[in-house]
Formats: structure tokens, sequence, C-alpha cells
């Protein structure tokens, strides 16, 4: 895939989805259309750092293709972070943007044979907000999707309303939120107090043959696992899924941070 030419993007709106996080409106004016793939990023140019290679971040594109030359990212703020205190404070509406891409290939295949496990923590929602959307939106046929979120307190489920009514508009799509830092969930069986990975090995031990301490067990309903956010839980995740006998080819990831 070539690489794209640095473009200037124009903010045309930000909003507040947490305390801590925000979400960035960017025109294109010179296309038309910004064309990408669900699941790609953008990178951009901040004036933050003398060196170019020190100035640059890199953000999963947020919103799915729409046809039109306008897409979203869902920015948070660290603390120690020169790029997104820059993002934070002097980004405004109107401001201009240097940046480059689409680019990765942290995208869904071209043809949904399998299950998708879609598992992520924090604005590692990102991509699969822009995955789910696609798919849905433009009646893509697929299996079952599981999209798990993993998050620390009940605030910090980024588009969980968007998300819980796509679960309207689609019977085979699943979307769980684990939280690490709650102490007491609610009669939702998506509701989960804990992390993801109980909530995805639950699910795929119902796709294995055999005892759960035989070796020999089976994996009667392959998957695709795609998974975003902090090396600790992509790390943790794929040794998880390659012990429940998953194949390790299946696993995409994609590391914040």
């Amino acid at each position: 895939m070539a690489l794209q030419p640095w473009r200037i993007g124009k903010v045309i709106n930000i909003e507040d989805q947490t305390s801590s996080t925000k979400r960035f409106f960017i025109q294109v004016p010179e296309l038309e259309i910004f064309d990408f793939k669900p699941g790609q990023f953008v990178t951009l140019d901040l004036p933050i750092h003398e060196k170019p290679n020190k100035r640059w971040r890199s953000y999963s594109i947020a919103s799915m293709p729409n046809g039109t030359n306008i897409f979203e990212l869902c920015i948070v703020l660290l603390d120690n972070g020169a790029g997104t205190n820059y993002l934070f404070n002097e980004v405004k509406v109107g401001s201009e943007i240097s940046f480059r891409g689409a680019a990765g290939i942290f995208t869904l295949p071209d043809k949904i044979e399998n299950d998708l496990f879609l598992i992520c923590t924090g604005t590692g929602i990102a991509p699969f907000r822009s995955m789910v959307n696609h798919i849905i939106y433009q009646n893509i046929s697929h299996k079952k999707i599981h999209l798990i979120f993993g998050c620390r307190k009940f605030g910090d489920a980024l588009y969980a309303n968007e998300l819980k009514e796509l679960m309207r508009k689609d019977a085979d799509f699943h979307f769980y939120t684990a939280y690490s830092r709650e102490e007491a969930g609610n009669n939702d069986h998506l509701v989960r107090i804990g992390y993801v990975h109980q909530v995805y090995e639950e699910i795929c031990k119902e796709n294995l043959i055999g005892d759960e301490n035989n070796t020999e067990q089976k994996v009667v309903n392959p998957a695709n696992f795609y998974l975003c956010g902090w090396r600790g839980m992509v790390d943790e995740a794929k040794k998880r899924i390659t012990d429940l006998g998953y194949d390790k080819k299946a696993i995409h990831v994609e590391i914040y941070g």
C-alpha cells in the first residue's frame, strides 16, 4: 500500500465524551470523500517537538466510512502526554492539523466467514466502533460478533448507548462491558464485573469439545480475534486464546501506548 501524502485537516467539532476523553471531528477540505477501511488509523503531525518523528501521534479512526470528507477520532488525555495535552488544550474548532493516512492492516477480512471477537480497553473501542457500524449499516454478511469492552468505572464505557442500540438492529451483534473497578453489576448478563478475559473465555468454551482439562479439546467453531488496547491486556489475551486451542494466526492486534 502506497504511503499517503500529508494533508491538512480542519477541526469542525469537538465533543466531551468523558471527563478525560474527547471526540474530534476532522474535515479534509481538499477531498470530496476521505476513504479508509474500518480499523485503520491516521497519523497527526503536532507542533510539539523540533524532530518530526517526535511530533507524530497515531490514532484509530472511530467513525465508519460514510462517503464524506469527515472522520472522527476518540482521544484520551494522558497526564504526561505531550500530544494529547496539545490536542486538549490548544486545538479548537477551526484549528488546522497536518495528518497522513489512512493506513494500517488492522482491518476486517474481505469476506467474514467466522465469528468475530472484538476485544478492547479504553479508546481501543475506536476501530471496533468503526467496524461494527460499517458491517451493520452496509448489510455485510457476517456470523456472530462479540464486542467485549474493558473499562474501569461505569462512566468509562465510550459509545455504550450507541452500541446497545446496534444490538437492537442486529441479533447477531453482542456488546459486553467488563468493569474492573466496580464492586457490583446489575442483572444484565452483558454487564460484568472484572476483566475482558473472563467474558471471551466463557463464550469460547461453548465452542470446544472435550473436558476443560482435556488437552485434546478442539475448537468446533472457528473465530477471528481482534485485540486493541494496552499491551498488558493484549499479551494476556493472546496467550489465553491460544491456550483455548485457537490458532494464533486468527489473532490480530493493535497496541495502544
